[in-house]
Protein backbone atom coordinates (compact mmCIF):
# COMPACT_ATOMS: atom_id res chain seq x y z
CA UNK A 1 0.00 0.00 0.00
CA UNK A 2 1.34 3.29 -0.85
CA UNK A 3 2.35 5.90 1.59
CA UNK A 4 3.16 9.22 2.74
CA UNK A 5 3.99 10.00 6.02
CA UNK A 6 4.88 13.36 6.80
CA UNK A 7 6.61 14.20 10.06
CA UNK A 8 8.88 17.27 11.71
CA UNK A 9 5.83 19.65 12.18
CA UNK A 10 5.55 21.41 15.48
CA UNK A 11 5.13 25.31 17.09
CA UNK A 12 7.70 27.56 16.52
CA UNK A 13 8.02 31.35 17.16
CA UNK A 14 8.51 33.91 13.89
CA UNK A 15 12.03 33.64 13.19
CA UNK A 16 12.40 30.40 14.12
CA UNK A 17 12.95 27.03 12.10
CA UNK A 18 11.66 23.51 11.36
CA UNK A 19 12.52 20.82 8.86
CA UNK A 20 9.83 18.75 7.43
CA UNK A 21 10.37 15.04 6.39
CA UNK A 22 7.91 12.52 4.03
CA UNK A 23 9.10 9.61 3.66
CA UNK A 24 7.67 7.19 0.70
CA UNK A 25 6.97 3.87 0.51
CA UNK A 26 5.63 1.37 -2.60
CA UNK A 27 6.12 3.18 -5.23
CA UNK A 28 9.35 4.31 -7.15
CA UNK A 29 10.14 7.08 -5.23
CA UNK A 30 12.65 7.91 -7.81
CA UNK A 31 10.51 8.13 -10.49
CA UNK A 32 8.35 10.99 -8.66
CA UNK A 33 8.23 14.33 -8.39
CA UNK A 34 7.62 15.72 -4.91
CA UNK A 35 5.96 18.76 -3.92
CA UNK A 36 5.04 20.56 -0.69
CA UNK A 37 1.72 22.12 -0.59
CA UNK A 38 -0.06 23.69 2.93
CA UNK A 39 -3.48 24.60 3.56
CA UNK A 40 -4.65 27.10 6.11
CA UNK A 41 -7.59 27.16 7.72
CA UNK A 42 -10.34 28.66 5.46
CA UNK A 43 -7.67 29.24 2.28
CA UNK A 44 -7.38 27.33 -0.40
CA UNK A 45 -4.35 24.78 -0.44
CA UNK A 46 -1.47 26.15 -2.14
CA UNK A 47 2.07 24.86 -3.70
CA UNK A 48 5.43 25.69 -1.79
CA UNK A 49 7.80 23.61 -3.11
CA UNK A 50 8.76 21.38 -5.79
CA UNK A 51 11.79 19.26 -6.78
CA UNK A 52 11.77 16.92 -9.67
CA UNK A 53 13.36 13.44 -10.36
CA UNK A 54 16.35 14.76 -11.29
CA UNK A 55 16.68 17.40 -8.25
CA UNK A 56 15.34 20.56 -10.01
CA UNK A 57 14.10 22.65 -7.66
CA UNK A 58 10.94 25.38 -7.80
CA UNK A 59 9.44 27.73 -5.42
CA UNK A 60 6.03 29.80 -4.29
CA UNK A 61 7.30 33.42 -4.18
CA UNK A 62 6.68 33.89 0.16
CA UNK A 63 8.61 31.32 0.09
CA UNK A 64 11.48 32.22 -1.90
CA UNK A 65 14.94 32.67 0.01
CA UNK A 66 13.79 31.12 3.19
CA UNK A 67 12.73 26.99 2.31
CA UNK A 68 14.60 24.39 0.76
CA UNK A 69 13.51 21.11 -0.83
CA UNK A 70 15.60 18.29 -1.07
CA UNK A 71 15.11 14.52 -1.54
CA UNK A 72 17.45 11.68 -0.41
CA UNK A 73 16.34 8.85 -3.33
CA UNK A 74 17.92 6.62 -1.16
CA UNK A 75 15.84 6.41 2.07
CA UNK A 76 12.53 7.38 -0.16
CA UNK A 77 12.31 10.47 1.68
CA UNK A 78 11.44 14.41 0.86
CA UNK A 79 12.52 17.17 3.04
CA UNK A 80 11.79 20.99 3.59
CA UNK A 81 13.97 23.16 5.76
CA UNK A 82 11.91 26.22 6.81
CA UNK A 83 13.92 28.87 8.04
CA UNK A 84 13.01 32.35 9.02
CA UNK A 85 9.06 31.68 9.94
CA UNK A 86 6.55 34.05 10.02
CA UNK A 87 2.75 33.97 11.57
CA UNK A 88 1.86 33.22 7.80
CA UNK A 89 3.41 30.19 7.58
CA UNK A 90 1.03 28.70 9.85
CA UNK A 91 -0.98 25.89 8.28
CA UNK A 92 -0.92 22.06 7.50
CA UNK A 93 2.09 20.72 5.23
CA UNK A 94 1.50 17.93 2.81
CA UNK A 95 3.34 16.28 0.17
CA UNK A 96 2.57 15.00 -2.71
CA UNK A 97 4.15 12.51 -5.25
CA UNK A 98 3.55 12.70 -8.58
CA UNK A 99 4.15 10.73 -12.07
CA UNK A 100 3.47 11.01 -15.62
CA UNK A 101 2.41 7.56 -16.61
CA UNK A 102 2.51 8.50 -20.48
CA UNK A 103 -1.26 9.31 -20.06
CA UNK A 104 -2.75 10.27 -17.29
CA UNK A 105 -0.57 11.40 -13.68
CA UNK A 106 -0.01 9.45 -11.07
CA UNK A 107 -0.77 11.06 -8.00
CA UNK A 108 -0.62 10.74 -4.05
CA UNK A 109 -0.90 12.38 -1.15
CA UNK A 110 0.29 12.60 3.01
CA UNK A 111 -1.74 13.09 5.56
CA UNK A 112 -0.26 16.10 6.93
CA UNK A 113 1.70 17.59 9.50
CA UNK A 114 0.33 20.55 11.34
CA UNK A 115 3.51 23.76 10.86
CA UNK A 116 2.16 26.46 13.75
CA UNK A 117 4.23 29.96 13.75
CA UNK A 118 3.57 32.13 16.90
CA UNK A 119 4.68 33.99 19.60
Amino acid sequence: QVQLVESGGGSVQPGGSLRLSCAASEFIFSHYAMSWYRQAPGKVRELVATIGRTGATDYADPVKGRFTISRDNAKNTVYLQMNTLKPEDTAVYLCKAQYWTGSVFQVYWGQGTQVTVSS
